[in-house]
């Protein structure tokens, strides 16, 4: 299991959760995909082995036994990650690839494909992996498309007979190895060819590609049409290929004129459409590759016994020493590597099995319509795209570790297809029921051929693996007909209602559950498709084990947690762009989510316990609470809200991130200014408001740790349980068993959070204001200033609230910004010089005249006019530079058109009373050191001259009751305890205090 897993089993396990808890039933059956290439690699790998024929000389069955085990290997580690990163999932009932009931189930599936007329043997070119030997389907080829530089060869093929003769077609090809097959060469019919003489000699190429493959200078004698060119001969590059009608000049539309020479080469052994012009036109398919992609003892000596890419610099230097190289050199573009080997592909003839997708290719189109695609645009473009274009599946695989292809044939060619074991025991004429479905034991099944009744094998072929992944909404259940099983169980289960993997199954899962679904069942095996991005690095390359940048997934869960991995995929972005992953960016979600979140829960925890809060009982009604209440529970539903419409619509990123929104409004704010209703150590003013905290508070937690089950499990059930359970003896048994939270739209009130954002914003103005007039954030000061756009009586209620974080005695509103702080205005002489010359200066006049309004009407985007002397001049705010000009003894800041001033001034009273705000947090500082616990009184004796002995002697009563000292006394009276010298701006304090009657 890698990183890549994590990503896809969180967002497979975030919607199943939430459906749950909205009250549908959801299975949860897991499963294991078992045969296949890769199994067979990692076994090929483990025992040495190179080649097909080293795996036969260790026997078949020994192969297959050592793969069986490979797959069974790996299954503890991946049921253990399942259960660390919480995806709920039924392992115990688990469906595997190669039981004998789910292929017995595959195979009912090809025998009605076989019946319908969808499942047939042809001769075509295939994708061939000559270091895998066997074929592969097209969805497997569009996943190995990599960037490889090619030889790109020139070759002389010399005309025989006709006005022509002598003069040479200039034939392009990006594989010389083909040439030793070389059959005909095609032309465009409609295209103009040149006939270009040079250094002697005639050289033929397409007119729109002349210069590009002779040169500037290579002038055309001759302009032919591409038709006169059709029928003609030319003399064979290698003595090769024989037959009547080859080596001859055929036309083919195909032809391109964007590259190469315009004329291409034909081999129809290795290419489609080289085969298909072949059989037009009777010529023979000329083979000399085997399976491996070596030349055989049939090739020419040159290149025999030689891989086909090897022979590439063998074969171009013999065409060179032969004088038929007009030039050469390498091409970079994409071409398609084996996505398991990396091995380049071949494309083959070849005898295959193929299904017959594009009979059905209307129905599959139709299906797709009635998908749900996340993101919509996958929809008709790489997955539309793909069906369009679609082509037959190639099915069969020259291999052995896999669902054997279920077809037997005679000698007379009379082809039997078999969909059970107890099938084939009928036609065997003995029982076969308890025979391994696989080879080598399937392969010594003969049967009798039903038609002619001459002994009938097994073609020796197994399936491609992705028609058992296609095949698992039916085939995991056992799924039968013919022998009366999980039908009913598939009936109710399908189709799907939501599938979720990487984009890179667009073409390879996405389409096998289709394609079967349609074929078999007429409609998609799913109804919503969540598409996921990859994944990639910090410096956003692809992880890869030869870059030694892949990522253990263990490493980051066993460090931070599977909550904070779930949590930094699901917020990081939406589950469809591709992703960075590193450890800093899950450790920065944890300390700034997770962590914010247990402190708030812990804050609750710790004031509920001391004064022995049940936050259940008797809380005041909604609507009577304070307004910070009212806005954070509205904040509550507004989010409960989201994060439904999130998942409703499979966008966990936009649910996720409200709720991430909300924590913060939670932590940063509501607890911020509520902090003194919960513990206020001169006592509460009002039980109830103080019962208002609790209960708002509490329904906040408990909400928040419903709402965040499906995405961070193992926090959520820790918060539910020590919160709710505890304190609601109704409570579900755990908090994946609760229902999810519907929002209350009596509770949102959409007019009070826009008021209380105004709020935070000029909150947060205020405090930059204090930073950048370097005056302390526990000094109090006299007074702020706001300034909003618009109407302010939305704002009036929360006034309080803004001192209380500014730290001001009172907040006032002006509807004049200029009354804060105003604007001027300079010229831009790199804007206005180059257009007004000398009259520049008479801008910079006016401009130094202006009492702030012209600068004030800039500062808000207007284009103003100046009479100048000279004439009227229109000035834009690009025109000029702007300064903010602040009233003498006010900090000011602004943006979005709030504006907020702070009065700075100090008298005595207010530079006391903030020296004594720093001595209680000298005294704070004490308790901890001295390891006191929060609710812990004190006996407390406190030293220091000058302001702050005044400061200390002026706000002795508050001091005490700020700290829990019961008493305050004399430093000598103090004689246990714990001491600490400290300094309140820049003046020595001393400290000394003990628990209360210690």
């Amino acid at each position: 299991p890698g990183i890549h897993h994590v990503l896809s089993r969180t967002f497979k396990d975030v919607f199943p959760r939430y459906r749950t808890m909205t009250g549908f039933s959801v299975p949860r059956k897991g499963g294991w995909d078992c045969h296949g290439l890769p199994v067979e690699l990692e076994v090929e790998k483990e025992l040495g082995l190179g080649t097909k024929r080293e795996i036969e000389e260790i026997g078949i069955a020994e192969f297959n036994r050592r793969c069986r085990e490979s797959v069974s290997r790996y299954v503890k580690d991946w049921e253990r990650l399942t259960e660390r990163i919480g995806f709920w999932l039924d392992l115990s009932e688990a469906y595997w690839t190669m039981d004998p009931d789910y292929v017995q189930s595959v195979w009912w599936s090809l025998k009605e494909l076989h019946r319908r007329g969808l499942l047939a043997e042809d001769f075509k070119i295939v994708p061939w992996c000559p270091r895998c030997e066997t074929p592969l389907s097209d969805h497997e080829v569009s996943m190995g498309y990599t960037q490889v530089t090619d030889p790109s060869v020139f070759v002389r093929f010399t005309v025989t007979g006709g006005d022509l003769d002598g003069a040479h077609l200039v034939g392009w090809t990006t594989t010389p190895w083909t040439l030793i097959s070389n059959t005909g060469l095609a032309v465009h019919p409609q295209a103009t060819y040149a006939v270009v003489e040079r250094d002697g000699e005639r050289l033929i190429v397409a007119e729109a590609l002349r210069e590009r493959v002779l040169g500037e200078n290579a002038a055309a004698v001759q302009s032919l049409p591409g038709e006169r060119l059709m029928g003609l001969t030319y003399a064979p590059l290698f003595d090769t290929v024989a037959g009547e009608g080859t080596h001859r000049v055929v036309g083919a539309d195909f032809v391109s004129m964007d590259d190469g020479s315009g004329i291409v080469h034909l081999s129809p052994a290795f290419g489609a459409e080289d085969l298909e012009i072949g059989r037009r036109e009777g010529w023979p398919v000329v083979n000399l590759v085997d399976d491996r992609g070596r030349f055989t003892d049939e090739a020419p000596e040159l290149v025999r016994g030689r891989f086909i890419k090897e022979a590439d610099p063998e074969i171009t230097a013999d065409l060179e020493s032969r004088g038929l190289l007009v030039s050469s050199g390498t091409l970079e573009h994409t071409y398609p590597l084996c996505w398991r080997c990396s091995t380049p592909l071949i494309y083959y003839a070849r005898t295959s099995w193929y299904v017959l997708t594009t009979r059905r290719k209307a129905d599959l189109l139709a299906a797709n319509e009635k998908v749900g695609w996340y993101p919509e645009h996958i929809k008709h473009g790489r997955y539309g795209n793909w069906l369009e274009n679609n082509v037959d599946w190639a099915l069969s695989r020259a291999r052995y570790w896999g669902t054997p292809l279920p077809v037997w044939r005679c000698g007379e060619g009379h082809d039997t297809v078999v969909g059970s074991l107890r099938e084939l025991s009928e036609v065997a004429g003995r029982d076969v029921t308890s025979v391994d479905p696989h080879r080598p034991d399937i392969d010594e099944v003969e049967i009798a051929c039903p038609e002619c009744g001459g002994e009938a094998r097994r073609i020796p072929d197994v399936i491609d693996a992705w028609y058992d992944s296609g095949a698992m909404p039916f085939a995991q259940w056992g799924y039968h007909p013919d022998l009366g099983s999980g039908e009913e169980i598939f009936e109710r289960r399908f189709p799907a209602d939501f599938i979720c993997e990487a984009v890179d199954q667009t073409r390879g899962w996405f389409y096998s559950l289709m394609a079967e679904g349609v074929l078999l069942f007429g409609e998609s095996a799913y109804r919503n498709c969540l598409v996921l991005g990859l994944i990639v690095d910090k410096d956003g390359r692809k992880m890869s084990k030869s870059l030694g940048n892949v990522i253990d997934p263990w490493t980051i869960v066993d460090a931070e947690g599977a909550d904070a991995l779930r949590w930094y995929l699901f917020t990081a972005g939406p589950a469809w762009q591709t992703r960075r992953i590193f450890p800093e960016a899950v450790r920065e979600t944890l300390r700034r989510f997770l962590l914010t979140l247990w402190n708030t829960y812990s804050f609750f925890v710790t004031y509920a316990t001391i004064d022995d809060v049940d936050p259940t009982a008797d809380p005041p009604p909604r609507t009577e609470r304070p307004v910070l209440d009212r806005w954070i529970l509205s904040r509550l539903h507004a989010t409960i809200r989201a994060s439904r419409e999130g998942l409703e619509g499979f966008d966990a990123t936009s649910a996720a991130r409200a709720i991430d929104a909300f924590v913060d409004d939670l932590s940063n704010w509501y607890v911020r200014r509520a902090r003194r209703r919960f513990w206020d150590p001169a006592g509460p003013d009002d039980d109830r408001d103080k019962a208002a905290a609790f209960a708002t508070l509490y329904e906040c937690l408990a909400t928040v740790a419903t709402l965040l089950a499906p995405f961070t499990p193992f926090v959520s059930e820790e918060l539910h349980q020590n919160l709710v359970r505890g304190t609601e003896p109704g409570a579900a048994e755990s908090v994946h068993l609760a229902d999810y939270p519907e929002a209350d739209p009596e509770a949102i009130d959409p007019a009070l959070e826009e008021a209380m954002a105004l709020a935070r914003t000029a909150a947060s103005l205020g405090r930059a204001a204090r930073t950048e007039a370097k005056a302390r954030v526990r000094q109090p000061l006299r007074r702020a200033v706001v300034h909003l756009p618009g109407d302010a009586d939305a704002l009036r209620p929360l006034l309080d609230l803004v001192a209380e974080e500014l730290n001001v005695k009172e907040v006032e509103l002006t509807s004049s910004e200029e009354e804060l702080s105003g604007w001027t205005a300079k010229p831009s002489f790199r804007e206005l010089g180059p257009r007004l010359g000398r009259r520049v200066q008479e801008v910079a006049a006016a401009l130094e005249a202006d009492d702030g309004s012209l600068a004030g009407r800039l500062a808000a985007g207007e284009i103003v006019e100046l009479q100048l002397p000279s004439g009227p001049v229109e000035l834009a705010p690009g025109d000029v530079e702007l300064r903010r000009r602040t009233r003498e003894g006010w900090g000011v800041a602004s943006d979005g058109g709030v504006t907020v001033a702070l009065d700075l001034d100090l008298d005595e009273t207010l530079r006391l009373e903030g020296l004594a705000r720093e001595v209680v947090r000298a005294v704070q500082d004490a308790r901890k050191a001295a390891g006191l616990e929060v609710a812990d009184r004190i006996d407390l004796a406190l030293s220091a001259d000058g302001d702050v002995g005044r400061a200390i002697e002026a706000h002795a009563g508050w001091i005490e009751g700020e700290v829990l000292a019961v008493r305050t006394m004399a430093a000598d009276d103090l004689e246990s305890g714990h001491r600490q010298s400290a300094e309140v701006e820049g003046e020595p304090i001393e400290i000394a205090l003990r628990r209360a009657g210690g």
